[in-house]
């Protein structure tokens, strides 16, 4: 094996080895929307905060998630359509260390997604006009 070989190969097990040995310090949600709806999944994004400043986006490999409603998929919270509660408190623990949690209340949506969009013949048209 060349020499140049060798050392990429050392250096990159050396990267591997610092990144690797990053710990997150903290844990936050980093939330896409202000409220959840019923009958579908909703995301629930959660970041690490490494101890080196950097950001790791956390999954249900790294996060223990749970609420006072719905089921966790993954990241993936589901509300049932027949849900009646106003507000689901989520709790987020990392797996590694169960001191590092965060919890959020988030209100369920109340109003309906049923308004009917325009079609792109009627935004062209109203552009027009």
């Amino acid at each position: 094996m060349p020499m140049r070989a060798v050392l990429l190969c050392v250096a990159l097990l050396f990267a591997f080895h610092i990144v690797h040995a990053q710990k997150v310090d903290s844990i936050f949600f980093h939330l896409y929307t202000d409220s959840l709806k019923k009958g579908t999944f909703n995301y629930i994004n959660v970041d690490g905060k490494l101890s080196n400043g950097a950001w790791l986006p956390l999954t249900g490999k790294e996060i223990i998630f749970t609420a006072t409603a719905g089921k966790f998929e993954g990241n993936s919270l589901f509300i049932e359509r027949d849900c009646t509660v106003e507000k689901i408190t989520v709790k987020a623990v990392l797996k590694e260390n169960p001191a590092l949690t965060k919890q959020v209340t988030i209100y369920i949506k109340k109003k309906e997604d049923n308004e009917k969009l325009k079609s792109a013949d009627e935004v062209l048209h109203s552009r027009r006009g």
